[in-house]
């Protein structure tokens, strides 16, 4: 699918000592040096990240730092390094209901020397590439200044997530935070758009201050469900309905990296048991073809990097601000066009200024179309497109050198309720018929346009004087000629 990363969820034994459920929480770690046995042998461990290096992509594993199981080792080997109560009892982490952990006491120096030198083992023994840091607002920021460049000296590119917002952690030496005021904790932006409270305009502002306050090599992680979200919160299609997949190409294409949860590629539309044993049913769906586009999009267009290696994000203003969400995203010579209709009626969109314009490639269909000056679309609800440029973007329609070869354009705006233009490319010089059929076949328009030039063309199609319903185009130029659909509505 064009994943680079792939984060493992704690890898450890789970505690037994005050276990919720039958299977308990990974986030009871009974000792930090082992790996679970269900799981599979430390070993089995290396190969497994040998085989994911091999492939391309990279390896970081969670990492629980705040607080322990309760029967972890270091409870008998050194007591000390854990909170206590006005009675000498190990606490779970304050202001928490997790019973089933306690928490640390970062006061005592052989702990964080501890912690170090356990998160030093996994990057020198398997050669992991990072760690998701768990609760990290919850242990002391001067923990982590000691820990990062300690740990980024034994792997110099190490990546590091914290599971916390806001721009003071890179500071503090992590590479990419969360997003939470996008979507997390079943609220934010998104989750306000779907449900109508927030429209385009209050994402345009988030959008804003992430960019102006995420410069550089701050990378954001945006995603629609990580493990909480999914059991406490619920599935994507429970929180934004039929935004879902609107939401996906949103935060794939924004400045930032997507997450995807285990079985989100899959269609995954239950809420998992945290604390037992829930298989994801693993099945064929649309999703993987969704995602596998997206990213390999991101992968080979220098528009979509992240942090400086990418595109500067602009607006593209609209007619409707309020419902429609247009940018672009543009990097030397390469640039993407994004449109999302966040709302759940028909948007018809006319873009302002000029940024856009430009011939462009629909990524998810491969049809090619141009925007011009003044450039309309019927826009679905909650319909989307991204579009990729081709050729250098000037601000005018693409010279001959853009194509050597004969194509035909899918119409724009499609569906449309008016007029349409359609734009083609002749290689060379060629007597071109313009035809419309309609279901049954039936020729219903024809229209010569006589002996045209090679280079770029457009023409505008009426459907005035036609009932609503579904047409199919074609283009004859000389003996080449090809065959699109478009829908006209009222």
């Amino acid at each position: 699918m064009g994943i680079g990363i792939l984060w493992f969820m704690p890898i450890h034994p789970i505690g037994v000592k005050n276990r919720l459920g039958t299977l308990g929480s990974y986030y009871s770690v009974r000792d930090h040096l082992a790996v679970n046995p269900e799981f599979g042998t430390l070993q089995d461990f290396k190969t497994l990240v040998q085989e994911i290096h091999k492939r391309g992509m990279y390896v970081i594993i969670d990492w629980v730092g705040n607080h322990t199981a309760w029967d972890h080792r270091l409870t008998l080997e050194h007591p000390e390094w854990y909170m206590r109560d006005a009675k000498g009892r190990f606490i779970p982490p304050p202001g928490t209901n997790w019973t089933d952990v306690i928490q640390l006491d970062y006061s005592q120096s052989g702990l964080r020397e501890y912690m170090i030198q356990a998160m030093k083992f996994w990057i020198e023994e398997t050669d992991i590439d990072g760690f998701r840091c768990d609760a990290v607002s919850m242990m002391p920021k001067e923990f982590w200044k000691e820990a990062i460049p300690a740990l980024k000296l034994v792997k110099p590119n190490l990546f590091m997530l914290a599971e916390a917002d806001g721009p003071e952690w890179y500071d503090l030496g992590f590479d990419m935070t969360y997003a939470w005021g996008l979507y997390g904790f079943g609220d934010g932006v998104l989750a306000r758009i779907a449900e109508g409270s927030n429209n385009a305009s209050h994402l345009s502002s988030y959008v804003s201050n992430e960019t102006t306050k995420y410069t550089g090599a701050k990378y954001r992680m945006y995603f629609l469900s990580n493990h909480d979200e999914n059991s406490w919160y619920g599935t994507p299609y429970e929180l934004f309905g039929e935004a879902e997949e609107t939401f996906h190409v949103l935060i794939t294409t924004l400045p930032g990296m997507p997450l995807v949860y285990s079985g989100e590629e899959a269609g995954l539309d239950t809420r998992l048991a945290f604390f037992e044993k829930d298989c994801i049913l693993w099945r064929e769906h649309k999703n993987a073809n969704l995602f596998t586009t997206l990213f390999h999009l991101k992968k080979r267009n220098p528009a979509l990097w992240n942090g400086d290696q990418g595109g500067l994000f602009r607006r593209v203003l609209t007619n409707n601000n309020t419902d429609v969400f247009a940018f672009i995203r543009e990097k030397q010579k390469e640039k993407i066009f994004a449109v999302f209709n966040l709302s759940n009626s028909f948007q018809h969109v006319s873009f302002k200024g000029t940024a856009f314009i430009g011939f462009y490639r629909d990524v998810f269909t491969g049809d090619t179309l141009t925007f011009s000056a003044n450039g309309e679309m019927t826009l679905f609800p909650w319909g989307y497109g991204v579009y990729e440029a081709i050729g250098v973007s000037t601000g005018f329609l693409p010279e001959l050198e853009v194509s050597h070869s004969f194509f035909l354009g899918q119409n724009y705006p499609n569906p449309f309720n008016a007029s349409t233009r359609i734009s083609y490319s002749l290689p060379e010089y060629a007597q071109v018929t313009f035809k419309v059929f309609d279901l049954l076949g039936k020729p219903v328009w024809v229209f010569p346009l006589g002996m045209q030039p090679p280079g770029m063309h457009e023409i505008t199609f009426s459907g005035e004087y036609f009932p609503c319903g579904m047409y199919f185009y074609q283009m004859e130029a000389g003996e080449k000629r090809e065959l699109k659909r478009m829908v006209l509505v009222r």
